[in-house]
């Protein structure tokens, strides 16, 4: 039998964080984001409320880290900065169609990051502020590149964008919380969640070849 490795001050640490960070999302799953208090996160870690203070500024600080690693626009970033350097800005309708695809799979299969949504159109808070400039921010590096492919187009890849993300976040939500279909689909189906991807995909290629 082998010796237990002593892990050392610095791995329970990151243990100790990684817990309180995941704590937040349980919360939020069973207690939604008005849960969310030192209390509350420090017993589903099955840890003090001491190291909150100790690892993190506040709650706030801790709630903000959890949902800047659950956010989906924010985690894709760096592939969205992958993507863009692979194509040279030369083929933004593929970088929009993916994005847009993986963030509809995301969005669906991730119960947390719905609930997060539904707190950051339902009350206006420091944390969801903060994450919504971080999202424009990464928003601006990608029309920053489209606009200089669709120069001298009447094309208004804002607001287009800005429908199809808002679409996705409202289609999912109401698939989870009604037992009704939408606009004739259910996209608890996969042939009803093959309909939602095509159009997405048909809707930028038609934007583009406006």
């Amino acid at each position: 039998m082998g010796k237990k490795r002593y892990q050392g001050e610095f791995n329970d640490k990151a243990r100790s964080i990684q817990k309180l960070i995941d704590a937040v999302g349980v919360v939020i799953k069973t207690k939604g984001y008005t849960g969310l208090s030192a209390t509350n996160i420090a017993k589903a870690a099955g840890l003090s409320r001491r190291l909150i203070s100790l690892y993190f500024e506040s709650v706030d600080d801790l709630v903000e880290t959890y949902v800047r690693g659950k956010d989906y626009w924010i985690a894709a970033s760096g592939n969205v900065g992958e993507m863009m350097e692979k194509n040279k800005g030369e083929n933004t309708q593929k970088i929009l169609d993916s994005l847009l695809q993986n963030q509809l799979d995301y969005f669906y299969k991730n119960t947390e990051m719905q609930k997060i949504i539904l707190w950051e159109i339902s009350q206006k808070t420091e944390i969801m502020y903060e994450v919504c400039e971080e999202r424009e921010r990464l928003g601006s590096k990608f029309f920053a590149l489209s606009d200089k492919e669709l120069q001298g187009k009447d094309i208004d890849l804002r607001a287009v964008s800005g429908l199809l993300v808002a679409g996705i976040y409202y289609m999912v939500l109401h698939s989870k919380s009604t037992d009704t279909l939408f606009c004739e689909i259910d996209i608890n189906t996969p042939k009803g969640m093959k309909r939602i991807k095509n159009a997405i995909s048909l809707i930028i290629e038609q934007t583009y070849n406006n």
